[in-house]
């Protein structure tokens, strides 16, 4: 008996949407790059993406424990002397909720050429409304 190996071609893609309301960031973050990569499903395969599209709705009504609100803080740099920007947790919550989710989920995909393409499966939005009704996305429960 032979290893199976999907291939990309025949790869059947659902959609799923969750509602991330009342979830904490980092279980939620690796609940969800679990679906994007594939590892839920039967025929994974690291060097395909084998992953699902995903749709998170109520970014802005996740969870952070402890006094992460105020300690945990976004980093990043121009690249310029002096150009380090740091953003609190609960300030990027009001300005921009889906970049923490989005950072969150980043993190825990492989650091290889697929996890570009399976970010891309990531769509993110703050409050219940999104765009991908035609889809028929199934709602699951994390």
């Amino acid at each position: 008996m032979s290893t199976f190996m999907a291939k990309s071609d025949e790869i059947e893609r659902k959609w799923y949407l969750i509602d991330a309301q009342g979830h904490t960031l980092g279980r939620f973050a690796s609940r969800v790059s679990k679906i994007l990569t594939g590892k839920n499903k039967p025929i994974y395969t690291p060097h395909v993406d084998t992953g699902d599209y995903v749709i998170v709705i109520n970014a802005e009504k996740i969870n952070l424990t402890g006094n992460k609100w105020e300690d945990k803080k976004y980093y990043h740099h121009s690249q310029h002397p002096g150009g380090l920007k740091e953003i609190p947790y609960e300030k990027l919550r009001e300005e921009n909720p889906e970049l923490m989710i989005r950072k969150a989920v980043k993190g825990m995909l492989p650091k290889n050429k697929l996890a570009d393409k399976m970010l891309k499966k990531l769509k993110v939005y703050a409050g219940l409304e999104h765009p991908h009704e035609a889809q028929q996305p199934e709602e699951i429960e994390l």
